[in-house]
């Protein structure tokens, strides 16, 4: 009998191996738990040690097979010994690219902004994006098939004002997945994205973005009525690493609540700069 589609213990991913940067805390740890869940072989890379270790640890004491590279993904080094550890802890394959990593670090308006600070969005937005793909992609053109999953941002689609940068290159994230899906098609290989808003993580503590507000008014800013989880976008994610999405390529898809559809940004009541989270006058 076929399992249920909806039955996330059905192993969606069973003898991939798939690769998740950034896949020891927030998204990209609820990532590497659900991925590994679906029964993947997960190598994960992450900057911290501590956090790499601690999900390692839960993913392997609930039956996962996983591999933890530590080391700041902006260098190239670190890139070329997570491709290298990746093959041979998965025999050769990889399945799965998730290019995770990201970093929401307002800087102002542009013009107080200067070169240092774009160059500093551009190696933790883009860049490294670019070298992930670069390095994987040879392998999975070579056994003629992969799903390579993209984090970018719904600020990528609106106005984001103070961070400018930030949307710039993120609308460069999903630009390239794009571009990157139609050149790869015929090699089986397909290329999406997610676009997060309104998460719940490590990088964005709920605490933090409710401090001061009313939470009554949550319902008024997401249409779904409440924050989102790791394992929000990470369902996403294993959507479109997985043969669920066989015939979805080059996509960007909105894991925001319905933020996108409904609302942007505004101007703060009587007060200056912006907020996506308009309180009552």
């Amino acid at each position: 009998m076929s399992p249920e589609l909806s039955d996330l213990n059905w192993p969606l991913l069973e003898g991939k191996v798939a690769v998740i940067t950034g896949g020891a805390g927030g998204m990209g740890g609820g990532m590497s738990r659900l991925l590994a869940h679906a029964g993947a072989k997960l190598v994960l890379c992450d900057i911290s040690e501590e956090l790499a270790a601690e999900t390692s640890a839960a993913i392997a004491s609930a039956g996962g097979q996983v591999h933890s590279v530590v080391g700041d993904i902006r260098q190239p080094g670190v890139v070329e010994q997570l491709h290298q550890e990746a093959l041979e802890f998965g025999e050769g394959r990889v399945d799965v690219l998730v290019n995770n990593v990201g970093d929401y670090r307002p800087n102002g308006l542009f013009l107080d902004t200067d070169e240092e600070q774009w160059d500093a969005q551009y190696e933790i937005t883009l860049k490294h994006v670019f070298r992930c793909t670069r390095t994987f992609l040879p392998h999975m053109v070579e056994q003629q098939s992969g799903s390579i999953v993209n984090n970018s941002t719904v600020e990528a689609f609106r106005a984001c004002p103070r961070n400018s940068a930030y949307t710039a290159f993120n609308a460069g994230v999903s630009a390239f997945t794009k571009t990157l899906a139609v050149e790869h098609g015929k090699d089986n290989i397909r290329v999406n994205a997610i676009a997060p808003d309104m998460a719940n993580t490590l990088q964005t503590p709920l605490e933090s973005m409710m401090r001061g507000r009313d939470p009554a008014l949550v319902q008024s800013w997401i249409p779904l009525g409440r924050f989102g989880q790791p394992e929000d976008y990470a369902k996403v994610v294993l959507f479109l690493a997985s043969d669920m999405s066989s015939f979805v390529t080059g996509q960007t898809i909105m894991v925001d609540g319905g933020t996108m559809a409904a609302s942007g940004w505004y101007g703060r009541y009587q007060k200056s700069g912006w907020t996506n989270l308009p309180a009552a006058p």
